[in-house]
């Protein structure tokens, strides 16, 4: 059997009704399948996401990510007419 994009098999499988039903709410499913389905896609989908966050985390640690944000302030400030902050020395004698 084709299902959107995969092959499908028959399972048989003991399942915990309560638990089934309380998935079923919170994913907004009305069959088991769809259920079950679903569920799977989720689970697929959030490793997915802890995977890309871990590797974003690593490269900002290693500072991959200093020049753009030094580049985005940059862009910032011009937008906003402002020079890029520079402070200036103190007059000799002032203080």
């Amino acid at each position: 059997m084709l299902h959107e994009g995969g092959i499908v098999s028959v399972t048989n499988v003991d399942l915990d009704d309560d638990v089934l039903a309380e998935a079923a709410k919170l994913l907004g499913t009305t069959t088991k399948k769809d259920t079950i389905n679903t569920a799977l896609e989720e689970v697929i989908k959030r490793h997915k996401r802890r995977q890309a966050a871990q590797y974003f985390a690593e490269r900002g640690a290693r500072g991959d990510f200093d020049q753009l944000e030094k580049d985005r302030q940059a862009r910032k400030a011009a937008q906003q007419g402002d020079a890029p902050s520079q402070q200036a020395a103190p007059a000799e004698g002032s203080a």
